[in-house]
């Protein structure tokens, strides 16, 4: 199902972000498409199977992350306070293809493809130091335990 709320994207800015992606120590590349202080905060994830997210939160009662799968497939992880995966949510085109993720929620996501496209959106004035709280639990981005906890994550997920 395309949901309309989703812009569409040339197959130039997929190659182009991608290269990006596969360029980053990351192993994504965010198009952004609103302005800075604007209040709906808008943005195309290009997401390598590689790339690992710091589970982390938003704080604040209008931060409800809302994520579209656009291409490719990733499953979603909410986790409780200490770490512990609560739930898994699967996305995949022709399935489910649309999530939103609860304000004050620990979450991460992993690639289940060789690349993703995920369309996400989420209110609230962008501020660096209040936006997210990393989780103290689980590993730092790039760090030799990041790998292993990546993979343990994937193994979790039953398709």
């Amino acid at each position: 199902m395309t949901h309309k709320i989703i812009p569409s994207l040339l197959d130039s800015e997929k190659n182009f972000h991608f290269a990006q992606a596969s360029s980053s120590i990351r192993k994504r590349s965010p198009k952004i498409l609103h302005k800075k202080g604007d209040y709906l905060n808008k943005v195309f994830n290009f997401i390598l199977s590689d790339s690992y997210m710091h589970p982390h939160l938003h704080p604040g009662e209008e931060k409800i992350e809302k994520m579209y799968l656009v291409d490719g497939a990733f499953a979603l992880f909410l986790f409780d306070d200490k770490g512990e995966i609560e739930k898994t949510i699967v996305l995949e085109k022709g399935n489910n293809e649309f999530v939103e993720v609860p304000a004050f929620t620990w979450h991460t996501y992993v690639m289940l493809s060789q690349k993703a496209i995920i369309y996400e959106t989420m209110e609230g004035k962008y501020d660096p130091d209040t936006w997210k709280k990393i989780a103290s639990w689980a590993p730092i981005e790039n760090s030799p335990e990041a790998t292993k906890y990546l993979e343990m994550l994937k193994s979790k997920v039953k398709l």
